[in-house]
């Protein structure tokens, strides 16, 4: 990545060592804390990571330091104030894509077309495999002497892991914090009164556009979908999964059908999305009875294929935290979702930004199966 308008595209990436570095996480002991024993510290504030029988085996191994010494008796009884470092060994993530493709960039932000299957941020079993770790490499290689002023670009919004396309990211903080106002200003006019809608209207800062497969035959070529979205307790996702729910927040989805595809049953259409909750594309498609062809986790009405709350499995992997759910999970991939275009203002020049991602042959129309490459274009705002 450079600091000038790029407008052909570049591909950079890092391959991925076989395991990761591992993560160090600390805590300082509240007073209130203090007489507990070093298992009931663990198994209490962190049920989420591990099952009991799992923090025995770290504290057993080795693994949490109390005050700079290494502590394998669960029974120790900790102090106030006193420091904790729980050590969770390198490990093998799972195989994801490692290229990234530059779509656009320029001394403010860069826009990278995000494959299938690479995480955004870390969380979970991705801690290094993730697009925010190949923007830290990439600016590592090419400034070895890197001043610690400098900082790598930033992802401003998310895209789930099976969604491939356009990612915004920013290259300093005053584009940071102007771009996640954009996205932040589009979410909250969701659901406001429509006075505030209808004073706000032409003050939009940016318009995301996806592609998406969608099983069943849509019959209306337009459809407008308002359903809330919420978080339901669901196995093997410590804060919850994200479903259609009345009592949820406004998410407004707007959706067009491009093609229909009677021999397959399925249609190809156009989102675009007001607000920016998670997985928003995914539930409301789901919602109308027309999931994501291939998605593994949201069936029709917006709600997940397996659901048990109270299903918790005890058994724990080789490094004592919990098995991998065998239910599936928002990061479980196999559907067709592409952030395709993205229309902003620029947050310091407030020219306006036109970027495409190249889409799948699986996700054209008929008319585009020859069509160009993404592109961009930049015109004049005022």
């Amino acid at each position: 990545m450079s600091n000038h308008s790029r407008t052909q595209s570049l591909v950079f990436g890092i391959p991925w060592p076989e395991l990761n570095d591992g993560l160090f996480y600390s805590d300082v002991v509240p007073h209130s804390d203090s007489e507990l024993t070093l298992i009931d510290f663990y198994s209490r504030k962190y049920k989420n990571s591990a099952p009991l029988q799992g923090w025995l085996q770290r504290i057993q191994n080795g693994q949490i330091s109390v005050d700079g010494r290494v502590i394998k008796d669960p029974n120790t009884i900790l102090s106030g104030d006193s420091v904790l470092v729980y050590h969770r060994l390198p490990w093998k993530e799972p195989d994801v894509p490692h290229l990234l493709e530059v779509l656009y960039e320029d001394d403010d932000m860069v826009a990278l077309n995000k494959p299938s299957g690479l995480q955004v941020l870390p969380g979970g079993l991705f801690q290094q495999r993730t697009v925010l770790t190949q923007l830290c490499w990439s600016v590592k290689k090419q400034n070895s002497t890197l001043n610690s002023q400098e900082t790598h670009p930033v992802p401003v919004h998310r895209l789930g892991r099976g969604t491939s396309g356009i990612l915004l990211c920013a290259k300093t903080k005053v584009a940071k914090t102007r771009l996640a106002a954009y996205f932040a200003d589009g979410t909250s006019l969701v659901g406001a009164t429509s006075n505030r809608k209808a004073e706000r209207s032409g003050t939009r800062k940016i318009s995301k556009i996806y592609r998406a497969l969608v099983t069943g035959i849509l019959v209306d070529d337009k459809v407008i979908i308002d359903q809330p979205i919420g978080i339901v307790r669901y196995p093997g996702v410590a804060k919850g999964l994200y479903v259609a729910s009345p009592s949820g927040k406004p998410a407004l989805s707007k959706v067009e059908v491009l093609e229909r595809d009677e021999k397959q049953n399925c249609t190809l259409v156009q989102v675009e999305i007001e607000s920016g909750r998670p997985h928003q594309i995914r539930i409301h498609l789901s919602f109308i009875g027309h999931p994501l062809l291939g998605d593994p986790l949201y069936i029709a009405g917006g709600q997940p294929r397996c659901f048990d709350p109270e299903l918790v499995d005890e058994s724990f992997a080789q490094d004592g935290g919990y098995q991998r759910p065998t239910n599936p999970v928002p990061g479980d991939c196999g559907y067709y979702l592409h952030a395709h275009r993205l229309v902003l203002s620029h947050p310091t020049t407030n020219e306006m930004i036109y970027i495409t991602a190249p889409l799948s042959t699986i996700l054209q129309t008929s008319d585009e199966a020859n069509g160009s490459p993404g592109s961009i274009s930049i015109n004049s705002g005022n």
